[in-house]
């Protein structure tokens, strides 16, 4: 969470920060008390207990004395269900990207679908095609995107200490979540979505590296609306948006990776650790994804076509077959 680290990390707002995480955890608390517990202000000691839930609790019990906080739960309840909240959230905010980022397609695609264009295969001068071909690809990629997120459920942990606690569906239907068995070791519904969040960005890893190819001065097909600067080169407009989203698309799949390294690495009924690494990958996955998927929306809103570009290099591949241009 540091635009240092991360240029553009600001358009992920809250969206799995220490102030979310210590919300859901009091929601997830508060709708199992059946009361509003007053969170507390005190910053939590998280590392002698191995987790946020611990500190939190006892804060939350001098906060709200006379009310019944946590009993009959188990921390791994309590975090599982406040990371599938704010997942929640944040594949709302990704769904909201990906629907600016369609809309915006469709109109390049209504503006400039027709225009031929040189296909390239292997990195070489193919075939002509309308450039709605290749805008039908990433429209594909996006939409399949947004249906894999669109079905993924957000169910309730509710298992106490070892798995078997059954009375669950109260806090679910409290906090709008599924209802579902006890997954404490069972960890389908992070690799899941995990998986889901990774599509995401495969797609719109698809659209940014297209984009950096057919924007390169030699080809000059297309152009990012605002370029950004160079350090040192002040003629300079780099696609800065393209490149911030396929940055993103390559780390995304080595950390669903980690999420099924942990899935895999699950023992007894409760993990030492397994569990422990999803919360940050998570996180990080979560935040990469809200931001490519607005930096698409942005850069598709912006895309600019140069149909005189387009029609050289298509003359020029005419002539390379030996046809008429």
């Amino acid at each position: 969470m540091s635009e240092l680290f991360r240029p553009g990390d600001h358009r992920a707002g809250a969206v799995f920060s220490d102030g979310a995480f210590t919300a859901a955890m009091v929601a997830v608390e508060s709708a199992w008390a059946g009361a509003e517990l007053t969170a507390p202000d005190d910053p939590l000691d998280v590392e002698p207990g191995g987790n946020p839930l611990i500190p939190l609790v006892a804060a939350l019990r001098r906060a709200n004395p006379g009310v019944e906080v946590h009993t009959g739960l188990t921390s791994q309840d309590v975090v599982d269900t406040a990371l599938v909240l704010m997942l929640r959230e944040a594949v709302a905010q990704v769904r909201t990207h990906l629907a600016a980022a369609l809309a915006a397609l469709d109109r390049l695609d209504a503006a400039h679908g027709h225009l031929e264009v040189t296909a390239r295969t292997l990195t070489q001068w193919a075939l002509p095609v309308p450039l709605a071909h290749r805008f039908g690809a990433w429209r594909t990629g996006l939409r399949e995107a947004d249906a894999d997120l669109a079905a993924l459920a957000f169910p309730v942990q509710a298992g106490g200490p070892v798995g078997v606690l059954a009375d669950r569906r109260d806090l679910a239907a409290r906090l709008g979540l599924a209802d579902a068995p006890s997954w404490h070791t069972t960890r389908r519904p992070v690799t899941r979505a995990g998986d889901a969040l990774v599509a995401t960005t495969d797609a719109c890893g698809h659209v940014a590296r297209d984009v950096l190819t057919l924007s390169r001065p030699e080809v000059g097909e297309l152009s990012e609306g605002t370029g950004g600067g160079s350090s040192s080169m002040p003629h300079k407009a780099n696609p800065v948006l393209s490149v911030l989203v396929r940055s993103a698309a390559i780390v995304a799949p080595s950390l669903a990776a980690t999420l099924h390294a942990a899935a895999a690495d699950q023992v007894d009924e409760r993990a030492d650790g397994a569990w422990h690494a999803e919360w940050d990958t998570l996180r990080l996955l979560a935040r990469r994804t809200v931001v490519a998927t607005a930096q698409t929306a942005d850069l598709l809103a912006g895309l600019t076509v140069h149909p005189d570009r387009a029609a050289a290099n298509l003359a020029a591949a005419e002539r390379l077959r030996g046809g008429t241009p």
